[in-house]
């Protein structure tokens, strides 16, 4: 990517209406994934519009930090630094271990080393990389940031799980609610998180995440739980030291005695598929990308990487279509929809079946799981496999 500092003037025009020139691309959402395809899009010489519509309500100087991370994979990672936007060491911290825990003392354990890599992927820190995606695209000539939707020849719907232009477009969204709400926030522990990520799968379905933050030498970890919505209503109304203390005894005191180091925030999980990805309106064509298409539980931490694999296959069928193609041709629109389906139906699929395998409180079901997890932990190709997948990486059984 070339920056061209000295026209950040052009992008900081507005969109009012119909006189303005025309686009290429329009994306609806300005999340990670939106700003991302943008500023790929832009890379390859087509003009961009970027609608980012502002909360309604401007936060205030003391609202609420936010304490969402994500696990980034070896192609999500790779995807952002052609983009100079991979956040510094000490807001991606390398996983160079997994260790995940059963409801009856099965373990699987992961290693980078047995992989060949310096890391499994890397617990970001949203905020960072969002800042740097932002600045990215103040600097873009080719983006501009419109105040509504701007006429193009494709429109691409990336504003997350209740869009309303998906809703505008027609289409149906499959959703099965989990069940469960994750809660998410950060603590510090009195152990050094020596960069593992350390997952247990509790009683009555619940699942506790702790993921390393703070570089290598960390001890600051990124929490997601998933529970109940009676138990993430319970946790919330605990003061710090007794949800620290709720939280030790989850994690079996893994990581010695915690304290929160931000707040707590908590949503609603679901399984959720779009009927259709791509489409024509009377605006012209669109497409569907991250979780304006697909919702994931966050047991497997895929949810931004099937985003971020939406943006990579998007761009790889727009920039390698014959010159006679518009990009709102439906026979690459309908491609990039099979190959995203593809995907999502093996790492969304795998995801589902593993909640719901443990959400069976029946006795027989916790026997089955564990002795699962055992036998996956001792078969070295499947698990190399599956692991070198959820990296990004084309592995093979």
């Amino acid at each position: 990517m070339h920056w061209a500092p000295g026209n950040e003037a052009r992008c900081r025009g507005s969109y009012n209406g119909p006189m303005a020139s025309s686009f290429d691309i329009c994306i609806r959402g300005g999340g990670i994934v939106g700003r991302t395809l943008a500023l790929h899009l832009a890379a390859k010489r087509l003009r961009v519009a970027l609608y980012a519509p502002a909360p309604q309500a401007p936060q205030s100087a003391d609202a609420a930090p936010d304490v969402r991370a994500y696990a980034l994979n070896t192609a999500s990672r790779g995807l952002l630094e052609a983009l100079r936007c991979w956040p510094d060491e000490a807001h991606a911290t390398p996983v160079t271990a997994m260790q995940v825990h059963g409801d009856d003392g099965a373990t699987v354990q992961f290693s980078a080393a047995e992989q060949g890599v310096t890391a499994l992927n890397w617990i970001v820190d949203v905020p960072a990389l969002e800042n740097l995606l932002a600045e990215a695209v103040r600097f873009q000539p080719q983006i501009e940031l419109v105040n509504a939707p701007a006429p193009a020849l494709l429109t691409v719907v990336c504003e997350g799980r209740h869009s309303a232009t998906r809703d505008e477009f027609g289409v149906h969204f499959e959703a099965a609610a989990y069940g469960q709400h994750a809660l998410a926030t950060r603590v510090l522990c009195e152990k050094p998180h020596g960069q593992v990520a350390r997952q247990w799968f509790g009683a009555e379905g619940e699942i506790l995440a702790l993921l390393p933050l703070g570089g290598a030498q960390g001890r600051e970890c990124a929490i997601v739980w998933s529970v109940s919505p009676q138990r993430v209503q319970a946790l919330q109304a605990l003061d710090a030291p007794a949800f620290c203390e709720a939280l030790q005894a989850a994690s079996h005191n893994e990581m010695g005695t915690v304290q929160l180091s931000g707040p707590r925030a908590s949503w609603m999980l679901q399984h959720a598929l779009a009927e259709r990805w791509s489409g024509q309106s009377p605006q012209g064509a669109w497409v569907l990308a991250g979780d304006a298409a697909h919702n994931v539980h966050p047991l497997a931490g895929q949810g931004l990487n099937l985003g971020l694999g939406d943006v990579a296959e998007l761009v790889q069928v727009l920039d390698t279509r014959p010159y006679w193609r518009s990009v709102g041709d439906p026979k690459l629109l309908r491609a990039y929809e099979r190959a995203r389906k593809a995907e999502f139906a093996l790492v969304g699929g795998a995801g589902d079946g593993i909640q719901r395998l443990f959400s069976h409180a029946h006795p027989a079901a916790q026997a089955l799981r564990n002795a699962g997890m055992q036998g996956f932990n001792s078969l070295s190709p499947l698990k190399k496999w599956v692991t070198q997948r959820a990296m990004g990486l084309p592995g093979r059984p």
